[in-house]
């Protein structure tokens, strides 16, 4: 009895096999591919307090130049626009770190920055202007050795004083601040002795204290503004390019450079 069940278990067995090696099996669907994502926001990262670039004004509302040009740029590429306050010193790793997806405040274009930052071209030129009180008897830049000079903390007036060799080593401390305005109050209480500071910001103060401050014929080189992304970002970068090439082309760029400016001042 035993060796009938074992037997005819054992053709149960051979047959299911049979079975399974004649059946065709199914190809599996290949997943579709996921569909590419497109942005259609963007996280711009600014220093609050750098006027007329970007800053609150007495709504603790965020204006400036930069401010309604980045504005106008996402309405040109159906992106929505917000703005982040940043630590401008922290500023690459902010971006990098992906805590933003743009750099967009009077940033200075640099070759060390561009290791780290994918840059749209210039749309504006800058001088990094040096600023005393109307009193001070410094008339140039040699007559800062032994001086305590200001600067914002992070920004493209560090380099461009350390690059001044000769005055950098006379200098007897470079102080750097958080922001400009910081610095510009400690320099009319005579804690500074002299401010280097974007051209662009230095004459948007001193123009609103007439008498207080004046501004040395010699400065400490030209440069220009661009807007920053991440070096991946070359369809982001080429778009604000478009953007900003098509404002000026049809006079967009000019009518908020003078609105803010006096003049159209925007780098062609």
């Amino acid at each position: 009895m035993k060796k009938r069940v074992l037997w005819v278990m054992a053709g149960l067995v051979a047959a299911m096999v049979a079975t399974g090696c004649g059946k065709k099996e199914e190809p599996v669907a290949a997943a579709p591919a996921p569909a590419p994502v497109v942005a259609t926001a963007i996280v711009i990262g600014l220093d609050d307090n750098f006027p007329p670039m970007g800053f609150r004004d007495e709504k603790n509302e965020l204006v400036g130049f930069d401010i309604d040009l980045a504005k106008e740029a996402g309405k040109r590429l159906g992106m929505e626009v917000s703005f982040k306050p940043i630590d401008w010193s922290a500023k690459e790793s902010e971006l990098n770190g992906n805590r933003i997806d743009v750099l967009w405040n009077g940033l200075t274009i640099t070759e060390e920055r561009k290791a780290n930052i994918l840059f749209t071209k210039p749309y504006l030129e800058n001088r990094q202007i040096v600023v005393v009180t109307d009193k001070s008897a410094i008339t140039n830049k040699a007559q800062l050795a032994g001086k305590v000079v200001g600067v914002q903390d992070g920004s493209s007036a560090v380099d461009a004083v350390q690059k001044d060799e000769a005055t950098a080593k006379s200098i007897k401390e470079l102080k750097k601040f958080a922001d400009n305005v910081t610095a510009l109050m400690d320099l009319s209480a005579g804690r500074l002795d002299a401010l280097v500071v974007d051209e662009i910001v230095g004459r948007y103060y001193t123009g609103k204290k007439p008498g207080e401050y004046r501004v040395l014929e010699e400065n400490f080189g030209t440069e220009d503004y661009g807007v920053g992304t991440r070096k991946g970002d070359t369809e982001l970068a080429a778009k604000l390019d478009k953007a900003l090439d098509d404002m000026k082309a049809d006079g967009t760029a000019a009518k908020i450079s003078t609105q803010w400016f006096g003049s159209d001042i925007v780098k062609k």
